[in-house]
């Protein structure tokens, strides 16, 4: 039996998706089932049970000796949001229970850890362990994110197999649901859909010009495929990213999608609002070495064809994986 938490969210329900594709029904997904929108994300999946996250221990103390290795994927993850008592409740201390569970139980466990912990990525961007106590995160969620890593790292006790992914920025299908927080793809083909252009952010530094600001943008199908790929061939316990490896500028990401869309392409360009600005990242890219010394060899989606593949099977038709 496997577990994964954060079932009906974007990057939770594509891994449900995932397993049943290949075979897997015997799952039980965890959640705040409350939100509608986010439930349709599970329509057509398999699984033997639904747990609230609020009784998930309970279950699992009940049910661990039936449970072979927990996805836990879910997490608050909205950037904007500053109660550092959310973030304590539901990323740091939920995800220590977790552990200690999975610890007790000899459960594997792989878990979200976020590209955010990075900050502006003044120690740049390698999944190196020694460098996580100086991280300098932008926001509460990054600093939840980066607190639970740095108490990982801490524990004398493990699970048998334990990993946490520092997601870059994800795009791709079952994203419906999450507004505002959604990938800049999702919010570019509904701007261009409605407007006809595509409002960017212009640069602020000299040795960027508008629109080349890079991020690290990775098809949320590439995320699953190296989740699974740990579930089957555990290698080294440890903190690892999870991008492509590649930069792509917004400008980059805005042309396919005008090009996925069939429209030619009108953007603006717009002053990043003061309130960001200083803390505006102009670059991340994922050092994946640890991940290819871990025997991962596949191809990732590059961002042309990531985004066509997201845009006409999924977008425009409104369909989910």
């Amino acid at each position: 039996m496997i577990v994964v938490t954060g079932a009906a969210g974007f990057i939770g329900s594509v891994l449900v998706g995932k397993l049943n594709k290949e075979g897997q029904n015997d799952l039980v997904l965890v959640d705040d089932f409350s939100n509608e929108a986010k439930n349709r994300n599970l329509e057509n999946k398999i699984y033997k049970a639904k747990v609230d996250r609020e009784h998930f221990f309970e279950w699992l103390d009940e049910n661990h000796s039936r449970v072979d290795f927990i996805f836990h994927i879910g997490a608050r993850t909205d950037t904007a949001e500053f109660d550092k008592a959310i973030f304590d409740k539901l990323n740091l201390n939920y995800t220590k229970t977790m552990w200690e569970r999975c610890t007790r139980y000899s459960i594997p466990l792989i878990y979200a850890s976020s590209a955010a912990t990075y900050g502006l990525g003044e120690l740049g961007y390698d999944d190196r362990h020694d460098i996580v106590p100086n991280l300098k995160p932008l926001n509460a969620y990054g600093e939840s994110k980066n607190d639970l890593d740095k108490w990982v790292l801490k524990q004398a006790s493990e699970p048998p197999f334990w990993a946490g992914f520092k997601f870059f920025n994800v795009y791709g299908p079952n994203e419906f649901h999450k507004s505002r927080m959604a990938s800049v793809i999702f919010h570019a083909f509904h701007q261009i859909g409605e407007t006809g252009k595509m409002k960017l952010f212009r640069s602020h530094r000299p040795d960027f010009e508008d629109g080349q600001q890079l991020r690290d943008f990775i098809y949320v199908i590439d995320v699953v495929e190296v989740l699974m790929y740990f579930i089957k061939n555990p290698w080294q316990s440890g903190l690892y990213n999870l991008g492509t490896g590649k930069a792509r500028s917004f400008l980059d990401l805005t042309l396919a999608t005008f090009a996925a869309m069939g429209k030619e392409p009108v953007i603006e360009f717009i002053d990043t609002p003061l309130d960001i600005r200083d803390k505006y990242q102009y670059f991340t890219e994922a050092n994946m070495q640890k991940v290819l010394n871990a025997g991962y060899r596949k191809v990732f989606t590059p961002l042309e064809m990531g985004v066509r593949d997201y845009v006409k099977n999924y977008l425009i038709p409104g369909k989910y994986y």
